[in-house]
């Protein structure tokens, strides 16, 4: 699978758990202590967050990193 398909399903996946949670993106950047426009980066597919941004977007949203990977999961069927 092509890296960039990847970014695409963590983004989407942040996004889902993001709105699910009623957050901004500037709500979940003040959370995680990240800038708005990287939360935004991450969501189109732009960047490729490390595990240490994914447990950060994880806590900013108060829920466990599972929940994120089990979004990107559901990307894959």
């Amino acid at each position: 699978m092509p890296r960039t398909s990847r970014q695409a399903r963590i983004g989407k996946a942040v996004k889902s758990v993001r709105t699910a949670q009623g957050l901004t993106q500037e709500d979940l950047a003040a959370k995680a202590d990240l800038h708005p426009t990287y939360i935004s980066d991450v969501e189109r597919g732009v960047r490729n967050p490390s595990w240490d941004v994914i447990a950060r977007l994880a806590e900013g949203m108060d829920v466990p990193a599972a929940t994120i990977a089990a979004e990107y999961d559901k990307g894959q069927k």
